[in-house]
């Protein structure tokens, strides 16, 4: 599986950014799509997950109430819609891909067998 992120720019503060993650092929092992980020000096850190299966979504606290993670199963494409975005956010977003995972497992980094090239976010005036 090969995925592909985009999306990612310059916006103000109390912006809106959305960013794509789109998939070479749907099969089992892209059944979890997750966004992590990670700014200059910190570590990678979850931000949303979407699991097919379940068709649940969860969020990271600092992302509840602002991003929106939606699935488009046609177009293989995940999407994550960023509402008032504050500079706190600024980093680097990367899509992962991961076979049906419990929730307890959704945060993990090695839990991800696929990622993308990660797409630069910037909120700034």
């Amino acid at each position: 599986v090969q995925l592909q992120a985009s999306g990612g720019g310059l916006v103000q503060p109390g912006g809106s950014l959305r960013l794509s993650c789109a998939a070479s092929v749907r099969t089992s092992s892209s059944d979890t799509i997750t966004w992590f980020r990670q700014s200059p000096g910190e570590e990678r850190e979850f931000v949303a997950a979407i699991r097919r299966t379940e068709n649940s979504q969860h969020y990271s606290n600092s992302a509840k109430g602002r991003f929106a993670i939606s699935r488009d199963n046609a177009k293989n494409t995940v999407y994550l819609q960023m509402n008032s975005l504050t500079p706190e956010d600024t980093a680097v977003y990367y899509c992962a891909a991961a076979p049906r995972l419990i929730v307890s497992e959704i945060h993990r980094i090695g839990a991800y067998h696929y990622w993308g090239q990660g797409t630069q976010v910037t909120v700034s005036s």
